[in-house]
């Protein structure tokens, strides 16, 4: 479905220029909220044992299995414009969280994986690691569209973010400046946004695509700029260093994309795997970065 095309077509008969609903769509992202309950065909599974290809062990960190968050089929979720998903076969989520969170920044990935399976390859139901409770509960996931924006324009209504201009960096004060030049009717294409997407008042088991959250994004660019410092390619003086970081920052939220992010249920973590843009469309899907949050 030409998802730009329905905002498109809606703008218009407002009134609202071309070039700026271009602008905008250049911004939105549209990605799928998986819930349990009722409402449509399956689309994945969360808990439960997962289907692996046959012959193949189940993933493991050294000589521990790691758990198994949720799948999906390609095939069956809704399509979005410009997420590189493979268009059949599954995806896999596996995560152990304390591990992988105690191992963040360290570069250490062998605590969390996202397995594909193709589409014509023979599976068959994962045998049940002997640990005690290590299975969690199984239920179907379905399927529906949610949109999002990058932060500098999604979050230009939330009270938390009700700052004087004076009070933003430069970089930032910008970023506002060129918002308003660039989008006057941004809050008529917000609201046409939200009446095709409805925004979901309940709880989803895992939302796939989108932006990558704010903190991971964040993280990444840490790592980034100090990468480059280490290696002799940039110098960075301490007084700089944070409108260095908004910059990356910035540059990252277009490169990177979430490829899935979840709670874990009963436990005080966030999941979240991310991908590059060109990854994601050329299956490298081993080059996805998990980055695991403690919630409270």
């Amino acid at each position: 479905m030409d998802h730009q095309g329905q905002l498109r077509r809606a703008a218009l008969a407002l009134g609202i220029p071309d070039d700026e609903i271009n602008r905008f769509t250049d911004h939105l992202r549209l990605s799928v909220r998986l819930g349990g309950g009722s409402g449509g065909a399956p689309v994945g599974q969360c808990g439960g044992l997962p289907r692996l290809p046959v012959g193949t062990d189940w993933p493991t960190a050294g000589a521990s299995p790691l758990p198994f968050i949720f799948s999906v089929d390609c095939a069956a979720l809704p399509r979005v414009e410009g997420f590189g998903l493979p268009v059949d076969g599954s995806l896999l989520f596996f995560l152990a969280h304390e591990e992988d969170h105690l191992a963040g920044g360290t570069g250490d990935r062998r605590y969390a994986r996202v397995v594909y399976v193709p589409g014509d390859t023979d599976t068959e139901v994962a045998e049940e690691p002997s640990i005690p409770n290590f299975v969690g509960e199984q239920y179907d996931l379905h399927a529906r569209l949610g949109v999002e924006l990058p932060p500098w324009i999604a979050k230009q209504d939330d009270d938390e973010d009700d700052e004087d201009e004076d009070d933003l960096s430069p970089f930032r004060q910008q970023l506002a400046r060129d918002l308003e030049r660039d989008l006057p009717h941004l809050d008529e294409l917000r609201a046409l946004a939200d009446d095709l997407w409805p925004p979901d008042e309940g709880l989803a088991s895992a939302d796939i695509g989108g932006y990558a959250d704010d903190e991971v994004i964040r993280s990444i660019a840490e790592q980034t700029l100090a990468g480059r410092e280490k290696a002799g390619e940039i110098v960075v003086p301490v007084t700089q260093w944070y409108t260095h970081l908004e910059k990356e920052e910035h540059r990252l939220t277009n490169e990177w994309v979430s490829l899935a992010r979840f709670s874990l249920a009963d436990e005080f973590y966030y999941g979240s795997f991310v991908i590059r843009h060109d990854d994601l469309a050329a299956g490298r899907l081993d080059e996805a970065l998990s980055v695991t949050e403690f919630s409270e």
